[in-house]
C-alpha cells in the first residue's frame, strides 16, 4: 500500500461487521420482545355455544354433550372429554360425532347412562381450519353443583416450550423465504454481476438453509404442538403420519419438495449462470431462471396460503392467490433491501444502474403490497370496531405505521440514489492503475510491492511464489478500490439510509409474522357475538351490594360491600370489602357466603372467599348456573362468640 494513500475514515472491514452486529442485535431484541409478550397463538375458531351451557344445572343427566364453533375444525378421538367429579371419563370415549348443518359447526359426544349428580367438566381441543390449535374447558352440573377433583392443565393448546420453539421456527421460515426469493430476484433483475459475488451467494444460500431447517422443525413439532406439548412426541411415527394426513402437514411436505427444486435453481444461478460470458447465452439463461425461479417461489408462497388465514373464511378462492402475490412482493422488497445492504457494504463492484433498478423493483413491490394489503385488511378485519378493538386490528395498525416509516426512509434512499454516480469507480480504477505503475517501478514499500508481469519474471521464481504474489496484488487492488468507493459521500449516505430501511424492515417482518398467528378481527367479533347469544340468556351486569351488620359484640358493627362481576350466568369474580363503623377497613376472623335461588330450589351454594388484604376478600370462578333473583347470605364472625348472618336479594343474569 502506498505510504501517501489518503485516510478514508474507519476501516471498511470493521464497518460491515458493525452493521451486521447492529442488525443481529435488533433482530434478537425484536423477536425476544415478541416471544415474551405473545404467548401461544390465539384461537382462530372459537366456542360459540354448548349444550349443556357453561355453568348450567340440569335436572337429569343428558345423553350427550354438544359444542358449537365459529368455523370448521378438525377433531380426533380425544378432542372432547367429559369428566365426572372424581376425574373419570363420563363419555363413551368414541370419536366426536359431526352434527354440523347449514352454516353451524357442531360436534357431540355420547355420555354413559345413569350418571350420578354432581359437577362435570368438559375439556376440548381441536385444530382450526387455518392450522392453529385451540382448546378450552367448562363445567355443568347434574342435580346440584358439587366439589370436583378434576385438575386441568393451565397450558393452552400451542403453548409451552414446544409452542415457543414452533413460533421461532415460523418466524425463521418467513425470514429465510424473504432472503432466498428476494436475494435471487435481486441478482437476476438488478445486479447480474452479483451471481459471482461471494457475499451474495452466502446470503441466498443461508436463506435456503434457514427456510429448510425451519420447515423440518415445524413438521417434526407439528404433532406435539397441536397435541401433547412434549418434545419426545416429535419422533412418534404414528403422530407424524397423522400430521401428514392434515392440510398443514401436506403444505410443509410440499414446501420441502419445492426447496429441493430451489437448491437446483441456486446451483445453476451461482454456477453455470455466473460463469457465462456470452451475452446471448446469458440472456437466454436469465429468462429460463426467471421463469423457473418464479414458479418455485410462487409454489413456496402457496404453501402458506393453502394452510393459513387465506384458506378459510370468505372468498378463499380469491384470497389465496392474493396472499401469494403479497408474500412475493414482501420478499422482493425486503429481501432485495437485505441484498442491497450486503452489496453496498461487502462488495466494491455494484454500480448506480443496479441500485436504480432495485429502486424500480421496490416501487413495484410497494404498489402490489398496497393493493393486496387493502383487500386482506378488509377480508380479515371487516369493520372499524374490529380494527381498533381486536389484537389483529391493533397489529395491523402497527404494520401500516411501520410501512409508512419504511417508505419515508426509502424516500431518502431514493434521493441518494438519484445523486449516485460511478465516477468513484473510474477514479478508483485510475488510481489503482497509477498505483500499479508505481509499484512496478519500485516506489512502494517492500511488503506491498506488486509482482512483476509473467514475461518479466525471473527464471528462478517458483510458480507457487508467483501465484502468491498475484493473489496479493488482487487483494491490494480490491482494497484500494473499496477504500476509494467508501470515501464517496453519496455512496456512504446511501449505505446509511439503506441500513435504516433494513432495521425498520426487520421489525415489520416480525409484526407481519405475528399477524399470521393471531385470530382475524372479523372472526373474533363474530365469535364473540355468537358466544354471547349462545351462553348469555340475559344481558345482566355487575352486582353491587351494601349490607350493614351488627354482631352484638365489641367492635361488632360495620358494613359488607359485595361486587359480583360480570353478574350473569357462568363464571364470576367475587370481591367482598368489610368496613368498620368509622369507615376504615375491618378484618374479621371468619367470612362466608352462600347463594340460593329459591324459585328453582337451587342452593345454598357455598362460597368461601380468600383474604386478599386488610378488609378485602376475593373468590374467582363463582358459578351462577342460571339467571334469577338470587338471595346472597353473608356470615360475619367478629369474635369467638359474636357472629351474624345477613342476606340480600340480587338480580343476576
Amino acid at each position: 500500500m502506498s505510504a501517501t494513500a489518503p485516510y478514508a475514515g474507519p476501516s471498511p472491514i470493521r464497518r460491515p461487521v458493525a452493521a451486521a452486529a447492529l442488525l443481529a442485535a435488533l433482530i434478537s431484541l425484536v423477536f425476544g420482545l415478541l416471544l415474551a409478550g405473545a404467548g401461544p397463538a390465539s384461537a382462530h375458531a372459537a366456542l360459540t355455544g354448548s349444550d349443556p351451557q357453561d355453568g348450567a344445572v340440569v335436572d337429569t343427566a343428558p345423553k350427550e354433550v354438544t359444542l358449537s364453533f365459529s368455523e370448521a375444525i378438525a377433531v380426533g378421538d380425544d378432542s372432547i372429554r367429559v369428566l365426572d367429579p372424581s376425574g373419570k371419563r363420563a363419555d363413551t370415549e368414541a370419536e366426536p360425532r359431526d352434527l354440523s348443518e347449514g352454516g353451524t359447526v357442531r360436534y357431540g359426544v355420547a355420555l354413559h347412562s345413569g350418571l350420578p349428580d354432581g359437577t362435570y367438566t368438559v375439556a376440548w381441543q381441536a385444530i382450526s381450519a387455518d392450522s392453529h390449535p385451540i382448546s378450552g374447558a367448562f363445567t355443568f352440573s347434574i342435580g346440584a353443583p358439587s366439589e370436583t377433583t378434576v385438575a386441568l392443565s393451565s397450558q393452552e393448546a400451542g403453548g409451552g416450550p414446544v409452542g415457543v420453539v414452533y413460533d421461532i421456527a415460523r418466524y425463521a421460515a418467513y425470514g429465510g423465504f424473504v432472503l432466498l426469493v428476494g436475494g435471487s430476484a435481486f441478482v437476476l433483475i438488478c445486479w447480474r454481476g452479483g451471481a459471482s459475488a461471494l457475499p451474495m451467494q452466502r446470503l441466498v444460500v443461508r436463506g435456503w438453509l434457514t427456510l429448510t431447517a425451519a420447515t423440518l422443525v415445524m413438521l417434526l413439532l407439528r404433532n406435539p404442538y397441536t397435541g401433547s406439548g412434549k418434545f419426545a412426541d416429535a419422533f412418534d411415527l404414528a403422530g407424524l403420519q397423522s400430521v401428514l394426513d392434515t392440510k398443514p402437514g401436506a403444505a410443509l411436505v410440499s414446501r420441502l419438495l419445492l426447496l429441493g427444486a430451489a437448491a437446483l435453481f441456486i446451483a445453476v444461478l451461482f454456477g453455470t449462470y455466473a460463469r457465462r460470458e456470452d451475452e446471448q447465452e446469458r440472456k437466454d439463461l436469465t429468462f429460463g431462471l426467471a421463469v423457473g425461479g418464479g414458479v418455485v417461489a410462487a409454489g413456496i408462497a402457496a404453501t402458506w396460503a393453502m394452510s393459513e388465514h387465506a384458506s378459510t373464511g370468505i372468498q378463499a378462492s380469491i384470497a389465496m392467490p392474493v396472499d401469494v402475490a403479497h408474500l412475493l412482493a414482501v420478499a422482493a422488497w425486503l429481501g432485495g433491501l437485505a441484498s442491497l445492504l450486503v452489496a453496498l457494504y461487502r462488495t466494491p463492484d455494484i454500480g448506480s444502474a443496479s441500485v436504480r433498478r432495485f429502486s424500480a423493483v421496490a416501487f413495484g413491490s410497494v404498489v402490489v403490497l398496497a393493493a393486496t394489503g387493502i383487500y386482506q385488511s378488509w377480508r380479515q378485519v371487516g369493520s372499524w370496531s374490529a380494527l381498533t378493538g381486536t389484537r389483529y386490528g391493533q397489529l395491523l395498525i402497527i404494520k401500516v405505521a411501520l410501512i409508512a416509516v419504511l417508505l419515508a426512509v426509502a424516500w431518502f434512499s431514493r434521493r441518494w440514489t438519484g445523486r449516485l454516480t460511478d465516477t468513484a469507480v473510474a477514479s478508483s480504477g485510475a488510481e489503482v492503475a497509477s498505483s500499479g505503475a508505481e509499484e512496478e517501478d519500485g516506489a512502494t514499500e517492500p511488503e506491498t510491492t506488486a509482482p512483476a508481469a509473467p514475461d518479466e519474471a525471473s527464471d528462478d521464481v517458483a510458480p507457487e511464489r508467483a501465484a502468491q504474489l498475484a493473489r496479493q496484488r488482487a487483494v491490494l487492488t480490491a482494497t484500494k478500490k473499496k477504500r476509494i468507493r467508501d470515501a464517496d459521500p453519496e455512496r456512504s449516505g446511501l449505505r446509511r439510509s439503506v441500513l435504516a430501511e433494513a432495521a425498520v424492515a426487520v421489525v415489520l417482518l416480525a409484526v407481519t409474522t405475528m399477524l399470521t398467528s393471531t385470530e382475524p378481527g372479523r372472526t373474533e367479533e363474530e365469535a364473540a357475538g355468537g358466544a354471547t347469544a349462545a351462553s348469555a340468556p340475559a344481558a345482566g351486569g355487575p352486582v353491587n351490594l351494601s349490607m350493614p351488620f351488627d354482631t352484638g359484640g365489641r367492635n361488632g358493627k360495620g358494613t359488607v360491600r359485595i361486587d359480583l362481576d360480570p353478574g350473569r350466568t357462568g363464571s364470576n369474580d367475587l370481591h367482598v370489602w368489610i368496613d368498620s363503623s368509622d369507615g376504615e377497613p375491618m378484618d374479621v376472623p371468619e367470612l362466608k357466603l352462600a347463594l340460593t335461588l329459591e324459585s328453582k330450589d337451587i342452593g345454598p351454594l357455598p362460597v368461601v372467599p380468600n383474604r386478599l388484604a386488610e378488609g378485602h376478600w376475593t373468590a374467582s370462578g363463582v358459578q351462577i348456573p342460571m339467571a334469577g333473583d338470587w338471595k346472597i347470605d353473608v356470615t360475619v364472625r367478629t369474635s369467638d362468640i359474636d357472629q351474624v348472618t345477613i342476606d340480600k336479594n340480587a338480580k343476576i343474569g
